[in-house]
């Protein structure tokens, strides 16, 4: 499996003095779904922007490679054009307007014949938005806000779709949904790289996976073996625990990890 996108050694830096990224590397796989996980204030989100190309000047160093192409420095539709879908953590959704024209901004600049294919095929995998199509965006519930963004994402035929936070403020059934279309729009052939706080959704679904902690990755490798490593269990999934420390040194005592 050849690499779609590969992020060599970036450094993203907020008021040209402040890190967010140090010296990432990732690199996601034509039609696979990757997750980044890892804790509020990591650099998850940084990460997407910069491979957006919305955060102005940055990366100051390393490279970003899309289909074989260096796109770092582009211009953020300049990016979009060659395909990549970023779908932000607010869903990025225009709430005044109806379900059905939120879609339609998905096909804006489209006159291939596929247009009705597609959005046929959002409405099969999301039935709820043809049911909701004359409802105002804003009234949805979360998870059918969800669903309208990641349906107008495929609107655009992607060959990457970002997601940010997919699962943020739903509720865990709701979630479980939306997390089961996107293994349903993986099976497509849409490479997916998807970042997540709720680890145990993610790596149920994704091939492979990286822990990004304090702008770093710390850990990168299959979603089944990190799974199963002791400190992902622990820190990130709530399985198994650790030994309670003596009572009297219970202050100094902290989870060393083993990475």
């Amino acid at each position: 499996m050849t690499a779609l996108l590969t992020v060599t050694s970036i450094e993203t830096l907020y008021f040209d003095r402040i890190y967010a990224l140090f010296g990432v590397s990732v690199e996601v796989r034509d039609g696979e779904i990757f997750a980044i996980l890892g804790p509020n204030g990591a650099g998850k989100t940084t990460l997407l922007r910069t491979i957006a190309g919305l955060l102005k000047d940055q990366p100051k160093k390393g490279t970003i490679h899309f289909a074989e192409r260096r796109i770092d420095g582009w211009q953020p539709e300049a990016i979009a054009r060659l395909g990549i879908v970023y779908v932000p953590e607010d869903r990025g959704l225009f709430k005044e307007l109806t379900v059905a024209e939120n879609l339609e901004l998905g096909l804006w600049g489209r006159r291939d014949e596929a247009v009705t294919k597609d959005l046929d095929a959002v409405y099969a995998l999301f039935p709820i938005l043809h049911e909701r199509g004359r409802q105002q965006a804003e009234t949805l519930s979360g998870g059918e806000q969800q669903m309208l963004a990641l349906g107008r994402a495929m609107l655009r035929r992607p060959r990457l779709l970002m997601l940010d936070e997919p699962s943020l403020g739903l509720a865990p059934r709701v979630a479980r949904t939306v997390y089961e279309a996107l293994g349903a729009i993986s099976r497509t052939g849409t490479t997916i790289l998807l970042v997540e706080q709720n680890a145990r959704l993610a790596l149920g679904v994704a091939h492979r996976a990286a822990i990004l902690e304090a702008g770093r990755v710390v850990l990168e490798g299959a979603a089944s073996d990190l799974a199963e490593n002791r400190d992902v269990r622990e820190v990130y999934l709530g399985i198994g625990g650790v030994e309670q420390p003596p009572a009297k040194t219970w202050r100094l005592y902290r989870k060393r990890r083993r990475w």
